[in-house]
Order: C-alpha cells, then sequence, then structure tokens
C-alpha cells in the first residue's frame, strides 16, 4: 500500500538562493552524482547528516527541504 511520496525541494533552493551548483556541492561537501540525485528526487535513503549540511548551506529548514506528498487515491 503506497502512502505517499517525500518530494525534495534541493533544486528549487539552490536557485533561490542565487548560488550555482557548483558553489553549492563544495559548500556542502556532496559529490555532483549525490547532488544530481537529490535534485532529481532519486534517493532511497536520506542521509541526516547530508540534510544538516544543505540546510546549513541555505539556511533553510528540513520542512522548507522536504515535502510529503500523500498517495491521491486515498
Amino acid at each position: 500500500m503506497e502512502r505517499g511520496i517525500i518530494r525534495i525541494h534541493l533544486e528549487e533552493l539552490i536557485q533561490k538562493s542565487g548560488m550555482s551548483k557548483n558553489k553549492f556541492l563544495h559548500r556542502a561537501d556532496m559529490e555532483r552524482t549525490q547532488l544530481n540525485r537529490y535534485c532529481s528526487n532519486d534517493v532511497a535513503r536520506v542521509d541526516l547528516d547530508v540534510l544538516a549540511r544543505i540546510c546549513g548551506v541555505l539556511d533553510c529548514t528540513v520542512g522548507e527541504l522536504l515535502e510529503f506528498v500523500p498517495n491521491e487515491r486515498g
């Protein structure tokens, strides 16, 4: 039974910050492939250390970064 999905708004937050992806990945100490997976919502397990680094660099909350979207079927 599918309950919903988690959307990661990383790409939007990076754009909103005015920072380039290159600058962001260096500041957040991320690999490009990891950044691309987070930007495309292709993450099976979220690393809390990575979330903390993302939020620290972008000065955002976890609630701004992640969104729960419930299954429409109920």
